[in-house]
């Protein structure tokens, strides 16, 4: 499998892998990367396949999606690994712990769930039919952002930031934003939930519509010895929209677990 595009800064024995959500790339991590690095860990971002300068996977699937992380983290090589996943690279990180759990020392579940939507086939068809009807109606991934994004940040958030998710997405090829969507709404680790033997934060946004607290904090639930913490005031995209509290929360928890 062809080696997944990635961003590195830090050194040290424990590689923290950042998984975008369906809207980003790499490049989503650039308030969050050199705070992790600073504080002596080796972080990773990457560009999920289709993104950024990554090539695509056809077929798209969870599995295969695992498996191109799987490369990337078996070619950085690093003593100890910890996932940090926002939403769709969040359920990546589950699906990658279920099917490769020696590779994973830590988790960091964030903004994400571990099974999509309803069971009915259906309602999974409707989901993407009205995420896909601006694209259809040719409004393109740029006007798409700009009717999605306003609703995963906080009333009030600084439109700067909210102008910076805008135009993430914007950057997104139409045809890998249809194909992670239609993988994701297939996608369901609930009961593999249980099996998680690693140290684990699920990190929810107050405002997030989502990944409601509620869901975050039932999937921390089912899995054993698992840290929840809720950032209050803020919606989807926290790590952008209040930087220095997610920074915070996160470093907390790798320091605790994962001393430099």
């Amino acid at each position: 499998m062809t080696l997944p595009a990635y961003l590195e800064q830090g050194e040290g024995d424990t590689a923290v892998f950042m998984l975008h959500g369906v809207g980003g790339s790499k490049e989503a991590w650039l308030r969050n990367q050199p705070v992790l690095a600073e504080a002596g860990y080796r972080t990773i971002a990457w560009d999920m396949p289709g993104y950024g300068a990554s090539s695509p996977l056809s077929p798209c699937t969870n599995a295969l999606l695992a498996d191109a992380l799987k490369t990337l983290m078996t070619y950085i090589g690093a003593r100890r690994n910890v996932l940090l996943g926002h939403s769709m690279g969040g359920m990546i990180g589950q699906e990658l712990a279920a099917l490769h759990p020696s590779l994973v020392q830590g988790l960091i579940l964030y903004s994400t769930s571990p099974a999509f939507g309803k069971a009915d086939g259906a309602w999974q068809q409707q989901f993407l039919e009205s995420r896909f009807a601006p694209l259809d109606q040719g409004l393109g991934m740029d006007g798409l952002a700009k009717k999605i994004v306003p609703t995963m940040f906080a009333p009030g958030a600084d439109p700067a930031r909210l102008a910076e998710v805008v135009a993430l997405m914007g950057r997104v090829p139409a045809g890998s934003y249809r194909a992670a969507l239609a993988a994701i709404v297939s996608f369901n680790r609930l009961a593999e939930l249980g099996d998680i033997a690693v140290p684990a934060l699920c990190l929810a946004g107050e405002l997030d519509l989502n990944a409601p607290p509620v869901v975050v904090e039932k999937m921390t639930s089912r899995i054993p010895g698992a840290q929840y913490t809720c950032l209050p005031g803020v919606g989807h995209i926290a790590n952008i929209e209040q930087p220095a509290l997610f920074n915070s929360t996160v470093l907390a928890f790798l320091t605790h677990h994962f001393p430099t």
